[in-house]
């Protein structure tokens, strides 16, 4: 067993620095490690940040200002928070790809769906801040400092009533459903999809007996898989599809996500967390409708196909989406295909040589 899963203690010491997130009976995992730990100190320092924002825009309201220049020092200040605030996305990330989904399996299906729109909500917020701070000259100084505040006071309300339902509902009801080697799980999810530029810093993930084995084993290396035209063994067929230059989802006849290959330049955070999950919670609720759209044309063979493309982190992303049918017909899932197609688009003339 590992040292930081033991999360039935009360935090000793120092409190996590904002007491009004913690009511005095909730569990606070200890060890820095721990998964909620680690979700718990971030809330601490957005908080933070979310009340200098508001501290910074209150105290303009306040000066006779009538030119940026005169608040040189506010706005640089403004442009740091911007950068933290939108660079904490892979908190959220974790959250609604690994947690939830364990939460999930263990028949908690409303306190994450309630929080991941919430999520939405900080998501557009915390955007609309960064864009103001970042195109200054395009507003008006006075309208600039009556939105910034507006935007950092809804913020700061925001941040403090979300956060405080997570680690004083979500959070516990996790603490008191999870299994150790779940956490184990967890931790190492958190680890792939990354952390914050202010997360402090971690102590690595001690794994001894728990520790997790990925990939196939040796019973499963042993037996070949035949395909129609030829064969395969199972580390060669998970090889062979994480070399693909793309995204591959399999959602099954019943909705849940069976597979995913792990492409080596992952556009889209996704973790075996979902696996089993079903596939609209898997997406924010302002998009369900389209999944569920989809899904329905296939099943019914209306379509067999739906192609989307959307730009993505400066990148021209195609997303399709394909009805995975036997020989006769019957549907058997659908394949999510995500692709990165920037630089195929840029391709001219021929290439003939290496």
């Amino acid at each position: 067993m590992t040292e930081f899963l033991g999360h039935g203690q009360h935090m000793h010491g120092q409190p996590i620095s904002k007491l009004e997130l913690v009511e005095p009976q909730s569990i606070i995992p200890e060890d820095l490690a721990h998964p909620i730990r680690i979700l718990m100190e971030e809330h601490a320092i957005l908080i933070k940040y979310a009340e200098q924002a508001k501290k910074v825009a209150e105290s303009l309201k306040g000066a006779q200002v009538t030119d940026y220049a005169q608040i040189e020092s506010e706005l640089n200040e403004m442009l740091h928070i911007a950068h933290h605030l939108i660079n904490s996305e892979n908190h959220y990330l974790r959250e609604e790809n690994v947690l939830f989904p364990y939460l999930e399996k263990h028949g908690i299906t409303g306190p994450p769906a309630a929080m991941w729109i919430e999520h939405e909500k900080i998501r557009e917020t915390k955007k609309s801040y960064h864009l103001l701070v970042q195109n200054v000259e395009a507003t008006n100084i006075n309208d600039f400092i009556s939105e910034a505040a507006r935007i950092s006071d809804y913020l700061a309300t925001t941040l403090l009533a979300h956060f405080h339902k997570e680690n004083n509902v979500l959070f516990q009801m996790a603490l008191k459903v999870m299994e150790e080697d779940e956490w184990l799980a967890v931790r190492e999810e958190f680890d792939d999809i990354g952390y914050c530029c202010f997360t402090p810093k971690l102590p690595k993930l001690k794994t001894g007996e728990n520790e997790i084995k990925t990939g196939p084993t040796a019973q499963q290396i042993a037996g070949v898989i035949n395909f129609e035209a030829g064969h395969m063994l199972p580390n060669e067929v998970d090889a062979l599809l994480n070399t693909l230059p793309l995204e591959i989802t399999f959602i099954d006849s019943n909705d849940k996500v069976r597979y995913f290959n792990r492409s080596k330049e992952r556009l889209f955070v996704r973790t075996k967390a979902v696996l089993g999950r079903n596939v609209q919670q898997c997406h924010p609720q302002k998009s369900i409708h389209l999944v569920n759209q989809i899904l329905s044309d296939f099943k019914s063979s209306r379509k067999d196909e739906a192609s989307f493309w959307i730009n993505f982190k400066d990148r021209f992303v195609l997303i399709r989406f394909f009805a995975v049918r036997d020989r006769d017909g019957n549907y058997l899932g659908c394949m999510e295909v995500v692709q990165d197609i920037t630089d195929i688009k840029r391709l001219e003339g021929e290439k003939r040589l290496l």
